[in-house]
């Protein structure tokens, strides 16, 4: 059994998840796989391939923080910070993670490392321009596309920002990254000969993944607890996701594992349902239905000036 704590964390008191543990030997083999036998791919296969286990690794990293697969979190932590996507260190993401579990603070631009929104006064600063961006990234077109590059920039200009500064920790936390980068580019580009640019593009492609996984799972209610919403009938995204798309189910019990999360929803889900308003999407066809060309929500956060 696991126990939630204050932010979400699953706190581990039970024997090794091994269906985890295979897992994360398919996804680290098929990285390896993928980038030693490249050229005996096409190229939009192989970027497809490589988004996709770059995604599934985040997704992995996700079940991690939350305490799987063993009972030891350092040994589930070093599972999850090889950086294949390059740009995010795991301590900081896990770090922000956690935040984002306080749910009470869900889609604050200013609690919730995760929020999509922001505040009045950040919008008027960003200009014509962007605010034209800003209001494209809510659609769903627009997060596939500039989405990741908006994130991407936004990330690493407030973690330039922290490092300069001497943010405690922040130097070594990019550091040690910055070793886990250098041996991951060893392997793609001098062993295995993949361009770098090609790799940049697996790494954009599993950005735009998550992205697509994000997009509709959290929008401001007066209710917190009507903030997160659910995906259902995706069996394919489901899997990459590693049913995160239950996302309700997610914040409500997330010492859940990723394998047990469908069958826990099926037994629940009059009651996770009515928990969080009816906020249930009918697959991500349904998302892109009703926004691939229109705003999800209106940027602007509303409780904030």
């Amino acid at each position: 059994m696991l126990d939630r704590t204050s932010q979400g964390a699953a706190t581990p008191s039970r024997s090794t998840e091994w269906p985890t543990v295979i897992l994360a030997i398919v996804i680290h083999g098929g990285f390896l796989a993928l980038t030693w036998w490249w050229q005996s791919l096409p190229l939009i296969v192989a970027v497809l391939a490589g988004g996709w286990l770059i995604a599934w690794h985040g997704s992995l990293q996700h079940e991690v923080i939350h305490g799987h697969p063993t009972g030891s979190q350092a040994i589930n932590d070093a599972i999850g910070s090889l950086p294949l996507s390059l740009w995010l260190p795991y301590p900081i993401y896990k770090e922000g993670h956690l935040e984002h579990h306080r749910d009470e603070y869900l889609t604050d631009p200013i609690e919730d490392p995760e929020s999509s929104y922001v505040t009045k006064a950040a919008w008027e600063q960003l200009g014509a321009a962007g605010r034209l961006l800003a209001r494209w990234n809510t659609t769903l077109l627009g997060r596939l596309t500039i989405g990741p590059a908006v994130m991407l920039l936004s990330f690493l200009g407030q973690e330039w920002r922290l490092v300069r500064a001497n943010e405690p920790g922040r130097r070594l936390i990019w550091a040690t990254h910055g070793i886990g980068v250098a041996v991951v580019l060893l392997w793609v580009v001098i062993v295995c000969d993949l361009p770098l640019w090609l790799y940049l593009g697996f790494v954009y492609a599993g950005a735009a993944m998550t992205r697509l996984r994000s997009y509709a799972e959290h929008r401001y209610a007066e209710n917190h607890e009507e903030r997160t919403a659910i995906v259902e009938n995706s069996h394919l995204f489901g899997l990459l996701f590693l049913y995160n798309n239950l996302h309700v189910l997610h914040h409500r019990r997330p010492g859940i594992s990723w394998y047990r999360l469908p069958t826990v929803y099926r037994h629940e889900r009059e009651m996770l349902v009515r928990s969080n308003g009816g906020l249930v999407y009918d697959g991500y066809w349904d998302i892109a239905r009703r926004f691939f060309l229109k705003p999800h929500d209106d940027p602007t956060h509303p409780r904030h000036s």
